[in-house]
């Protein structure tokens, strides 16, 4: 239940949610396994902040970072305000 219970908590404080991060990691994991597509993965943003929560176990934190962490970078800049393209890299 802590799962369910943190998701909650994060989704009331989030400004704005951000689906593709959680859509990403989701994705990337139901390419290990099935039970993927019910996790409790999501993303979003609180003021200035970057929020992703992370699966339980330590492999799964590993895993789904390694899906997000190319993106953080241009995320958290354009959370402050970046009027740079998204689509050039």
């Amino acid at each position: 239940m802590l799962g369910k219970e943190l998701s909650a908590a994060t989704k009331v404080v989030l400004d704005l949610e951000i689906p593709g991060m959680a859509e990403a990691m989701r994705a990337e994991s139901l390419k290990k396994t099935n039970r993927a597509m019910i996790s409790r993965a999501l993303a979003g943003v609180r003021k200035q902040t970057l929020i992703i929560n992370l699966p339980g176990s330590p492999k799964g934190v590993r895993e789904n970072l390694a899906v997000v962490l190319p993106a953080v970078a241009h995320a958290v800049e354009k959370i402050k305000g970046s009027p740079a393209d998204c689509a050039v890299q």
